[in-house]
């Protein structure tokens, strides 16, 4: 179901995504901002000595990233804090919208380790309509970074996991 997972590479919900495709032997493509930006790695080439397969964008503006793994995905899974959204995940979603890709916003405060299960069906689920006959999805995974969330890459990565684990059965 899910040929390639896409993300920005930022630390938290993108690369406990990346790292669970990885995991999965599923390719992982994304935009990153010039020089690799991420806030851990803030010194060009950044985050790609560790993710290879990310391509810069000619800005090194974090919004540019955004917008083209939302463009460039068949479909984009937004993860929110517990606290709530943040500026990151409302351009997210505008980008969703602008660029005509179907997303969804899944709240982290609303799932624990007891209904983790269900999330994962009802994504999985989700995914399996937005799917075009005999091609796999590029899915893009968006949420906030480490400094944002402590739980983020913890959360993306059961969730990807979850995910990638459904659509192989």
């Amino acid at each position: 179901m899910i040929a390639t997972i896409r993300s920005g590479g930022q630390s938290g919900v993108d690369r406990g995504a990346l790292d669970a495709a990885r995991a999965a032997d599923i390719p992982v493509v994304g935009w990153c901002p010039a020089g690799g930006w991420a806030e851990d790695h803030p010194t060009p080439p950044g985050l790609l000595t560790v993710y290879p397969e990310l391509a810069e964008t000619p800005s090194p503006e974090t919004k540019q990233r955004t917008e083209w793994n939302v463009r460039d995905s068949d479909a984009t899974l937004i993860l929110t804090a517990p606290e709530g959204t943040s500026p990151g995940t409302d351009l997210t979603v505008g980008f969703a919208s602008h660029w005509q890709r179907p997303h969804l916003v899944l709240d982290a405060s609303a799932w624990d380790r007891s209904d983790m299960t269900a999330v994962v069906h009802d994504v999985s689920e989700w995914l399996r309509q937005q799917r075009q006959q005999g091609s796999g999805l590029v899915v893009n995974v968006a949420g906030p970074r480490a400094s944002e969330w402590a739980g983020a890459y913890a959360a993306s990565y059961r969730l990807v996991t979850g995910i990638l684990e459904v659509g192989a059965r």
